[in-house]
């Protein structure tokens, strides 16, 4: 799932309007280059968001929610990839805070906040996470 994260969080953090996410598994993820350093702020639920970003450019690369279920998950820039034309949000949360100049495409899946997984995700994408080794205990 990709997400156009508009929280006041992403803002400060990108210096952006919103910021654009890509939800996978880490062990889809192949870093390059430095490893990231972290620190951690408050998520637009209220609970811990680990920001990591690379030490040596200070670009951040991803994040870890602690609201997200699924183990060991990352939510990738996606203006880190090395095409990130290939990604288009999936849903627009958090667009409480949207800033007022900014236009979502008509038809778009959108939040004020948090969504349920169940109400929005497709099938395949809950079978995926519910398989995620890392988010069994």
């Amino acid at each position: 799932m990709v997400h156009a994260r508009h929280c006041r969080d992403c803002q400060r953090v990108t210096g952006s309007g919103f910021v654009i996410n890509i939800w996978i598994e880490k062990q889809f993820v192949e870093r390059t280059g430095a490893i990231p350093r972290s620190f951690t702020l408050k998520g637009g639920t209220g609970k811990d968001h680990e920001v990591c970003f690379c030490e040596k450019c200070g670009t951040y690369v991803w994040s870890r929610y602690q609201a997200a279920p699924g183990g060991d998950a990352l939510f990738v820039r996606a203006g880190t990839l090395d095409d990130p034309d290939a990604v288009t949000p999936d849903i627009h949360i958090f667009t409480r805070s949207k800033l007022p100049c900014l236009r979502l495409p008509e038809g778009a899946t959108v939040f004020e906040a948090a969504y349920k997984i169940d109400d929005v995700w497709p099938a395949a994408s809950k079978e995926r996470l519910r398989r995620n080794p890392a988010g069994q205990s």
